[in-house]
């Protein structure tokens, strides 16, 4: 299928060819029929990508601190590489969709099969959607009006915020497309609007709809207007859905309000805000949230579980909905908005059409009514299709996210494997990694790459939680797999892998415990190699902090951070140590649940089986600018200190005081020419399974131990 994708490094739009996703449970498949360019969203994307990156740089602050911050821990060419890769990314354009339902997902019952629904899925000939980001299109409503329904819904919630009442006059300060509506639903409230913008068209249109209007381009005051409009009294209340850096619309909305008036902020505007403006006159200020309540909650959208109506009247859902009522009422007219219609085949003329027409308001992409081509496999034409030879690795990856982008497939890209074929539910991730990276095909169902007798190795990049079945999947299938950590998320999986492990016979399966490759741990261990004591380690992570609506956090989903990331140093310990792990005890911070996050602030000690000791402390609540890793080890009167795996130092060694390199070296490169060579050769496990195991159990007993207080004995 053809999907919108813009390249934020260059700002080149495409139509590019990507594999049709699939229906997932909670979800809807619907084939667009028209879709809405959002004048302002969008063309804001567009001048971002053709911007210079100082001017990249320039507009988004924020992510100038957090790009510092990653150069003083990680280094400057590290850093660069993980800025480029991000920029070069493909971006998904638009976000007003009008269809028709042609699968329906498990779970789903307010929806059938040919529906006709709007959404918020992108400018692309089919797409995939939770059902809260669904409405049905009433009989009258036609395609074109309702794919004006989610920008519609951003103006109904700043409309829902102001509160209007029978009689009130309110200011819209912008007349775009929320604009006009948001004038048009005031006016259905029965209050007196006032419009202010420097476009005559725009203001004509607003007059058409019942507005007085402000001319910003004739030097007109807009509060001298404004308070003449509302008898000297200062309006009720004040609507921004203008997009400008300037800080004075903020200040002018002030002072055209009365006393306890309200202001609402639904466009991008200034925020260095006077105090004395919203003091004197004890002004309500706050700003709109898109498309309304559960916006952002992935309780909500992704998993589909409403808010009960009888406490939250007006969600996202419901208020679109409430915008195609009044398209089928005829209270909102939106076929005066409508500037182009053009093709989507023709999408990227429609974008040059955006930036360099200003006026231009509602661009439509119009579709073939003919039914899509749901191909879930895109042939890059790699020209590897040949047979692979013997012993060769033929490389299937599932996953194309973050992880597989940044660190896997550079990694795997240098050895000889043949890269065959590539899958993620997300078909634009999937299409973009595939060319990127050189694999032969692309898809969004990995049972493609599965069910491919001549792929005899997986690599398995996703979410936690898929990690499990997808391992016992690969392994029922005959082939070699990797997995990036953690194995699983409990015992019951980690037994269940275990079997299908013994069944698969000769199959290699390595988890991704990539610091034990790395060159300083393969140094150390070899300096630890001739010890006549037992090892005292300890073990500091600066981990850092994510939010607590992270999906790591989420016990079903990312299993908790220490589950999915404290295995990797329990495994370097276990592995300098040379030993399993046989005792766990795990100490979490803090007294309160309610305050903060607890689990990702834990020291946990462990016991090995021969008499080494561990101690691992994990604090999400350090600086970024500090090392996120420092290891010590202690023995025979002798010291290595490992600082963010690019300096290694001795202290009491003869014959070796440091190891530094050029950059930070986890692991990553080796650990995956070693898998390539073991699934070419033959032979024993990268790591043998009973230390996976070990590693593991190890990592659950520290989540229990912390939660029980108790010490956990491993068996």
């Amino acid at each position: 299928m053809k999907q919108v994708l813009q390249n934020l490094k260059t700002g080149t739009i495409e139509v590019a060819e990507v594999p049709c996703p699939l229906v997932r449970p909670g979800h809807l498949l619907i084939q667009t029929r028209a879709s809405l360019i959002s004048a302002g969203t969008e063309r804001s994307f567009v001048e971002f990508g053709k911007a210079s990156l100082l001017a990249k740089a320039r507009s988004k602050p924020d992510k100038v601190k957090q790009v510092l911050d990653k150069i003083k821990a990680d280094g400057l060419l590290p850093t660069l590489e993980t800025v480029f890769a991000r920029l070069d990314e493909p971006f998904p354009l638009g976000y007003c969709n009008a269809g028709v339902v042609v699968e329906v997902g498990a779970g789903v019952e307010a929806f059938e099969t040919g529906d006709r629904v709007i959404s918020n899925g992108a400018h692309a000939e089919i797409v995939c959607v939770p059902r809260n980001l669904c409405a049905k299109i009433p009989e009258g409503v036609s395609d074109e009006e309702a794919a004006f329904t989610v920008l519609g819904a951003i103006g109904l919630q700043g409309v829902r915020l102001i509160a209007p009442t029978l009689g009130e006059a309110v200011v819209v300060t912008g007349l775009g497309l929320i604009g006009l509506m948001v004038v048009q639903m005031l006016r259905a409230n029965g209050c007196r609007v006032l419009g202010i913008d420097p476009d005559p068209g725009r203001l004509e249109l607003a007059r058409q709809m019942g507005a007085e209007t402000v001319d910003l381009s004739t030097g007109a005051d807009p509060v001298a207007t404004a308070l003449a409009f509302s008898h000297g009294r200062g309006v009720d209340g004040v609507i921004i859905t203008a997009a400008a850096k300037t800080n004075e619309i903020m200040h002018q909305s002030a002072q055209m309000s009365r006393k306890r008036g309200r202001i609402v902020l639904v466009g991008v505007v200034g925020l260095n805000l006077t105090r004395s403006d919203f003091y004197e006159k004890e002004l309500t200020f706050q700003v709109s949230c898109s498309y309304g309540p559960g916006r952002y909650d992935a309780t909500y959208e992704d998993r589909g579980l409403d808010y009960p109506i009888g406490f939250v009247r007006w969600t996202e859902q419901r208020n679109f909905e409430a915008i195609l009522d009044l398209l089928a009422s005829g209270c909102l007219d939106v076929t005066p908005l409508i500037s182009k219609r053009i093709e989507h085949s023709e999408s990227a003329e429609a974008y040059r059409l955006l930036a360099e027409e200003r006026e231009a308001l509602g661009i439509l992409l119009t579709y073939p009514r003919a039914e899509a081509t749901r191909a879930t496999v895109v042939s890059l034409e790699r020209g590897e299709r040949a047979s692979s030879g013997t012993g060769r690795a033929v490389v299937g990856l599932i996953g194309a996210g973050n992880f597989a982008r940044m660190t896997g497939l550079p990694a795997l890209a240098r050895t000889n494997a043949r890269l065959a074929g590539v899958a993620d539910l997300d078909g634009t991730a999937a299409a973009h990694v595939g060319k990127k990276f050189g694999f032969e095909r692309t898809t969004t169902d990995h049972h493609t790459l599965l069910n491919d007798p001549d792929i005899n190795t997986m690599f398995i990049f996703t979410r936690h939680d898929l990690h499990a079945p997808l391992v016992m999947e690969t392994l029922e299938a005959g082939k070699h797999v990797f997995v990036e950590k953690p194995l699983c998320l409990n015992l019951e999986q980690l037994a269940q892998i275990r079997q299908a492990y013994e069944k698969a016979e000769d199959r290699q399966l390595l988890v991704g415990f990539n610091r034990r490759f790395s060159p300083h741990a393969i140094k150390m261990k070899a300096l630890l190699a001739n010890r006549t004591q037992p090892l005292c380690m300890n073990m500091m992570v600066n981990a850092g902090v994510i939010p607590r609506g992270g999906w790591v956090h989420d016990p079903d989903v990312g299993g908790g951070r220490i589950i999915g990331e404290g295995c990797h140093w329990i495994d370097l310990m276990s592995f300098l140590a040379g030993a399993p792990v046989s005792r766990v005890v795990s100490t979490r911070i803090g007294q309160s649940p309610a305050v903060d996050i607890r689990d990702d602030k834990l020291t946990i000690t462990l016991s090995f089986t021969n008499g080494s000791a561990g101690t691992l402390h994990y604090f999400g609540n350090g600086s970024k600018t500090y090392p996120k890793e420092t290891l010590e080890v202690f023995c025979d009167g002798k010291v290595l200190r490992l600082d963010n795996f690019r300096l290694l130092r001795g202290y009491g060694w003869a014959g070796f005081k440091k190891m530094k390199l050029r950059r930070m070296d986890k692991g990553h490169r080796r650990e995956f020419q070693q898998m390539i060579e073991a699934v070419t050769t033959g032979g024993p496990g990268v790591i043998p399974f009973a230390e996976i195991d070990n590693v593991m159990r190890a990592t659950f007993a520290a989540v229990e131990s912390a939660s029980t207080g108790n010490p956990i004995d491993l068996e």
